[in-house]
């Protein structure tokens, strides 16, 4: 995993990017996290598009827009949306967390705060438990320090990261 720089943001910032690689190094199978806004908008990722795109060109398998972070971060919104629209429906409150199998993954997707999202690719083999254990840490760790003040640093963060810095 290549780490964003974190020069130059809060402490808060940093300890959600130390937060996000940890939890990316140390559970097996994750293959990729992105937190999402309420309004969909990317806030903080794992960034394997870096890394995944020459993979992926190699496999013949096109990379997205910005590599796989605006592709997940794109599918847990999208997901997000689709579960809080169900859940009213239904009228059983909110939605905790959300989980997809298929064939060759997972994808798990949790609420942290206010409409924050916490997505999560893992690997087939990957151990459901203790990825959403995980999760959960992480959404407890995050959730009550992800202010509106910090959404907006960490988006200024990506844009300023994905312009090499000009703006």
């Amino acid at each position: 995993m290549t780490a964003p720089s974190t020069f130059g943001l809060s402490s808060e910032a940093r300890n959600l990017h130390w937060l996000l690689t940890n939890l990316v190094e140390e559970v097996p199978g994750i293959q990729s996290v992105a937190v999402v806004s309420s309004d969909g908008l990317l806030l903080l990722s794992s960034d394997p598009g870096r890394n995944a795109a020459a993979r992926q060109a190699l496999e013949g398998r096109p990379t997205g827009p910005r590599g796989s972070s605006a592709d997940l971060a794109a599918v847990v919104s999208g997901i997000g949306s689709l579960t809080v629209g169900a859940a009213r429906l239904m009228e059983f409150g909110g939605v905790k967390h959300t989980m997809v199998a298929m064939d060759e993954g997972t994808l798990f997707v949790m609420s942290i705060s206010d409409g924050s999202l916490l997505g999560v690719h893992g690997s087939a083999d990957c151990d459901m438990s203790v990825v959403a254990y995980h999760m959960a840490l992480f959404v407890g760790r995050a959730g009550h320090v992800l202010t509106p003040e910090l959404r907006s640093e960490l988006r200024r963060s990506l844009e300023d990261e994905s312009t090499g810095g000009a703006r």
